[in-house]
């Protein structure tokens, strides 16, 4: 298990002061070098639990494990470095920055992590290969077609080597030929780079694909039969 988190809590606090629990004592384990996905209606709390177990927002109570490291026993910007070194992340929307060229954008990272440009160049090139974009590496965000835009972001998320994927909706806002791209990407990632994937989707196509499905309902968490 390359993830472990137990005894999660999660609310937040409502107008009238009231609190409205999110996550409600969920315990959960990632299995490395596998694609697990996360299904449920909206408001079930899928992507507040991806953003605990991924370092992005913080929990109430419990504990988050990744390779038996405690993330948020870290401090800010102990855990800031780690998310960059560790982790990768996918949204729906790919965040890309439209001044940059998807060559750019893919280096930053490695850059923030200390990789000199032209080391990290080389390095995002790479990556832009891998996600089938060689050819593309000079355009910026607005010449590319939604699902390049995408499989930057997966480039990008790729780029430090990360111990997780973690991807929220990663295929919500692309048409079904794009969907089918980035799914085949992300087997391929599996297969080739050994790569852990997290995934909250309501995608069926990425859920049949899935090694490992749990669901969520009503702020907790089960494995699926599906």
């Amino acid at each position: 298990m390359i993830l472990k988190a137990e005894n999660i809590h999660k609310s937040f606090a409502k107008a009238d002061k009231q609190k409205l629990e999110i996550l409600k004592d969920i315990s959960f384990s990632l299995e490395a070098n596998k694609i697990t996905v996360i299904v449920g209606a909206s408001g079930a709390g899928k992507s507040t639990l991806l953003h605990i177990l991924s370092g992005l927002d913080t929990l109430d109570s419990g504990t988050v494990k990744i390779n038996n490291i405690d993330i948020f026993k870290l401090k800010d910007d102990e855990l800031a470095s780690y998310r960059n070194k560790h982790i990768g992340f996918i949204f729906q929307f790919h965040h890309l920055l439209p001044e940059f060229t998807a060559l750019e954008n893919t280096a930053i990272p490695l850059m923030i992590s200390g990789m000199s440009l032209s080391d990290a160049s080389v390095k995002a090139k790479e990556l832009l290969e891998t996600v089938g974009l060689a050819d593309r590496s000079n355009h910026k965000p607005a010449e590319l077609s939604g699902g390049e835009q995408q499989r930057v972001a997966v480039a990008r998320a790729l780029a430090n080597s990360p111990q997780i994927i973690f991807a929220d909706e990663p295929t919500g806002n692309l048409d079904s030929a794009n969907s089918e791209m980035l799914h085949r990407l992300f087997i391929d990632l599996r297969d080739k780079l050994k790569q852990t994937f997290l995934v909250v989707t309501h995608n069926p196509d990425l859920v049949k694909l899935a090694d490992i499905v749990w669901e969520m309902k009503d702020g907790k968490i089960f494995k699926s039969s599906q």
